[in-house]
């Protein structure tokens, strides 16, 4: 019963409404992306190399009300900064990916926002997904990540 409690809460934590600038949005889901063209990207294979990452906003019904996509502008791409610290900024709910470093993750759950690990190849199938819960919760960074 007490894992049931936990699970619902988790699940409660991801599609939490929140008002933003007037408007009320159900969960701002981020997902690592190899292009910019949203919702069928393909999903980048790294988290903090992704050369961009799309921004899904879906409504307190579910539906996707509104998709961005955002470059990476973290030191791994040549920017500044640590990646997770500028997609922190951005107040998602969920982090889709298919893998990330120990310190990504560390900074997203000491935030609590939810890394959730991806199962399918596009941002519309793991936004799919993620409405139907049928993604797991990543609990340990990538053993071969290499940070300099």
């Amino acid at each position: 019963m007490k894992n049931l409690d936990k699970q619902n809460a988790k699940l409660k934590k991801y599609l939490e409404i929140r008002k933003e600038g007037g408007d009320i949005v159900g969960a701002r889901v981020v997902v690592p992306v190899a292009d910019d063209s949203g919702l069928t990207a393909q999903i980048a294979e790294h988290f903090g190399r992704a050369p961009y990452f799309a921004v899904v906003e879906l409504d307190e019904n579910g539906n996707v009300s509104n998709v961005k996509t955002v470059p990476n502008v973290g030191e791994h791409a040549g920017g500044m900064g640590q990646t997770h610290d500028n997609i922190v900024q951005l107040k998602p709910n969920a982090i889709i990916v298919y893998d990330m470093g120990p310190r990504g993750l560390s900074a997203f759950q000491g935030a609590g926002v939810a890394v959730l690990r991806a199962n399918a190849d596009t941002v519309v199938a793991v936004i799919s997904a993620y409405k139907q819960d049928k993604l797991q919760e990543l609990t340990e960074g990538c053993h071969h990540a290499h940070h300099r």
